[in-house]
């Protein structure tokens, strides 16, 4: 059988199936990583990785017979897309099926944070009920909403938002349907948006493009939620505005270097924090899990891959 390596622990129903069709290497429990490449980095053809993680590049480099590496998860910022073509490395993701989910914990995410959900939470069960009433909180409908980023995830985030009878508006590099307005450049949509949606791919571009022209373009009245990338916020710059007031609020499910969030975060009220959880239900694991088992699959018995990146 094919032997693969394991970057980071999968649902027990997946590593059941992985270890029925191939040979698996659960590098993440190797004490001594360098001796177990030393001895088996030569028989690995294949690579089982999560989008948070990809595969840091000298890994990559130090496995001379990979072929193929195969992501549980949509993102692929965290592979070398270049070093793989130029070795015939082919990447596969599961896009598509969390496409729901991500786009429900947007909107989940919003209403949290602009009704303070988690703040009404603690509030009954501290038993500071009877004593005092909630402050008020922010209504949802009739918001202006912008979308960063209008691919998959960002159309069923619209989609999902119109319900609210607000005006939707957004950026991408064409026109997408719905009759939504689209803005040149992400300082302008925060400009037009009570609520700016993060869904936009992580890439160089990207890499902290939400920063403080952005968080001053929404405004103390303004929130950002955030179920794409951390990477793509400048978390120094949305920690000052929020503690400064620059801004009203944020909702984020991604940090740049997760699973570490900036503890400054932790005293602010005007947020709400999750553990990247867009796109952990029973159902969308299952189905990623299948997905990527799929494209596997495929490879390895010679015929066309069902979600390739290169």
């Amino acid at each position: 059988m094919p032997e693969l390596l394991l970057l980071s622990a999968v649902r027990p129903a997946l590593l059941a199936a992985l270890q029925d069709a191939y040979t698996i290497h659960k590098f993440y429990e190797e004490a001594d990583q360098a001796g177990f490449l030393s001895a088996h980095a030569g028989q690995i053809e294949g690579v089982v990785t999560g989008g948070h993680i990809g595969i840091p590049p000298d890994l990559m480099a130090a496995l001379p017979a990979l072929r193929i590496i195969g992501i549980n998860g949509v993102g692929y910022d965290r592979v070398d897309l270049e070093a793989a073509r130029a070795r015939g490395i082919r990447v596969t993701n599961t896009p598509d099926v969390l496409t729901d989910d991500v786009a429900d914990l947007a909107v989940g995410l919003t209403i949290a944070l602009l009704r303070g959900l988690p703040q009404a939470h603690a509030h009954v069960v501290a038993g500071r009920w009877p004593a005092a009433e909630m402050p008020l909180t922010r209504k949802v409908s009739g918001k202006r909403f912008g979308i960063m980023g209008m691919g998959r995830i960002g159309l069923a985030v619209a989609k999902r938002l119109a319900a609210f009878d607000g005006t939707i508006g957004y950026t991408a590099n064409s026109d997408k349907p719905g009759g939504y307005t689209r803005y040149k450049d992400v300082e302008a949509l925060a400009a037009a948006s009570d609520v700016l949606v993060v869904c936009a791919a992580a890439s160089a571009a990207t890499r902290r493009i939400v920063g403080r022209a952005v968080f001053d373009a929404l405004g103390p009245k303004g929130a950002l939620v955030n179920i794409a990338r951390g990477s793509i916020v400048d978390e120094p710059e949305l920690v000052l505005a929020l503690q400064e007031g620059r801004l009203g609020g944020a909702a984020l499910d991604v940090f740049e270097s997760e699973p570490n969030v900036p503890p400054a975060l932790f005293a602010l009220e005007n947020v709400v924090l999750t553990p990247h959880v867009a796109s952990a239900t029973e159902e969308t694991r299952t189905a990623m899990g299948q997905l990527m088992m799929d494209n596997l699959a495929a490879y390895f018995a010679g015929r066309p891959l069902l979600t390739p990146v290169v």
